[in-house]
């Protein structure tokens, strides 16, 4: 902890935290580098192995080939992101992970580990989505083999019933991929908040609350921020707790009427931690 001034208090990432949070990260960025050019390169190994003419139906082929290069490049928006958060840790342990200026505002960091989750989470759901979008397209792909049934009428009945199908799923195609869209969009906005600042004026609309050693902080019209205790140093928790509990009770306790109880509780979670350590 910095005193930056005469009423405002610095918190920094604590240093194993720190250590812990950017190790996985690039362990997860490796991997998942590893992943995109292997999946990648399966699809450049398939590229060669079949025509590329046109016709009118989906090959299989080519919905292999899109579905792995489109895992190859999801996993690569998501390694993106976990950079991102790295630069984030880093800040947080250089330049403060929460800062408190007296009874005024209040400006933290979402540095846990768990953004990782969320990370590969949305990549996850676009693969998920890619592979819904494909399934969609599957009758259409059996247009391909139906068209060459050995009977006439096995043709007929066949490919119109591949084409019905294909409606159907042009369906869920359509849906899925307005999802991928979609969260392709929300991913810009994702991007740029993970492990960003938010700041929060301590007013009476402000709700502060500590459950499970995670400081929780809501204020209209703006996301709430989740902070987690145990991303400081044992004796920057103590002292992050009691500067709350006087910035509470000096404004007469407007934040929430049970956090005097809940910082208690906080305070002997952090004494045992203190005394661990």
């Amino acid at each position: 902890m910095t005193q930056t001034s005469g009423d405002t208090y610095s918190f920094h990432l604590g240093r194993k935290p720190y250590l812990r949070a950017s190790l996985l990260g690039y362990l997860l960025i490796g991997l998942s580098l590893l992943f995109a050019a292997t999946s990648a390169f399966l699809g450049v190994k398939l590229w060669p192995t079949y025509t590329h003419d046109f016709t009118p139906y989906l090959k299989w082929q080519d919905a292999l080939l899109s579905m792995l290069w489109f895992c190859s490049f999801m996993i690569l928006v998501g390694t993106v992101i976990a950079v991102r958060f790295l630069f984030a840790l880093r800040a947080g342990y250089r330049h403060g992970i929460l800062i408190l200026e007296g009874d005024r505002t209040l400006t933290v960091r979402d540095l846990s580990p768990k953004n990782y989750a969320s990370i590969y989470w949305m990549a996850g759901t676009g693969i998920s989505c890619c592979a819904a979008a494909l399934i969609g397209l599957v009758p259409e792909i059996l247009i391909g083999w139906t068209v060459h049934l050995p009977h006439p009428a096995l043709v007929l009945f066949a490919t119109a019933a591949a084409i019905c199908l294909s409606l159907a799923g042009l369906a869920v195609t359509l849906v899925a991929v307005s999802f991928i869209i979609i969260g392709l969009i929300g991913a810009i906005s994702f991007t740029r908040k993970m492990g960003a600042p938010q700041t929060y004026r301590l007013t009476s609309q402000t709700v502060l609350r500590i459950d499970g050693f995670v400081l929780t902080v809501i204020y209209p019209d703006q996301p709430e921020s989740l902070f987690d205790l145990e991303l400081l140093d044992p004796h920057d928790q103590r002292r992050l707790l009691l500067l709350l509990r006087e910035r509470w009770l000096d404004a007469a306790r407007p934040w929430n009427p049970l956090l005097g109880e809940e910082i208690e509780a906080a305070l002997e979670e952090a004494q045992r931690a203190l005394i661990v350590s």
